[in-house]
């Protein structure tokens, strides 16, 4: 029997990926009958994935309102100061030790193209632990910041991937 193809083996991982974000806990015998694959065909897909960091990790969708959390985006415009060196600290986990200090969980932080550099998705108790976050990072990066904006989110619809099972309370807001 020949082996597949190298654009069968992408479209059979894109299935997978599809499934394992719609639920990552969801079964392998589950996923498999989804995907009309084996339970073997997908474990192995799921552990290439992972080997080869296709897969970061999997995590759980909160409901940050159970937790008495809210979630927040911080867009930060840089200046044209290079960064140099001091990208390291940005990069390995300074971020992260910085909310820490102020009840911050940062979720999310990427690198941009377009009005805006930097994103950094987060949540905090409220808006003042927001801000005390923002003031700190503008204080620690100075010299790197030209413009930043918080923004709160006030319902989320859909979640990575999923769907808020509270959608019904969207029509409060209306």
């Amino acid at each position: 029997m020949p082996k597949s193809s190298r654009k069968q083996i992408d479209d059979d991982e894109k299935k997978v990926i599809r499934e394992l974000q719609k639920n990552s806990k969801e079964s392998i015998d589950k996923i498999a009958k989804k995907c009309g694959f084996s339970r073997q065909k997908v474990w192995r897909i799921i552990k290439r994935l992972e080997k080869n960091k296709t897969i970061w990790g999997y995590h759980a969708v909160v409901d940050n309102e159970k937790i008495k959390m809210k979630s927040y985006i911080l867009l930060l415009k840089r200046t044209n100061v290079p960064i140099g060196n001091n990208i390291d600290k940005i990069l390995k986990d300074s971020l992260d030790q910085i909310g820490k200090q102020v009840n911050v969980n940062v979720h999310l932080n990427s690198y941009l193209h377009g009005i805006y550099d930097w994103m950094l998705c987060f949540t905090a108790e409220d808006i003042r632990h927001a801000k005390k976050f923002s003031e700190i990072l503008t204080r620690e990066f100075s010299k790197y910041i030209s413009e930043i904006h918080i923004l709160e989110e006030i319902f989320p619809i859909r979640k990575c991937g999923s769907a808020n099972p509270n959608i019904a309370k969207l029509k409060e807001f209306f």
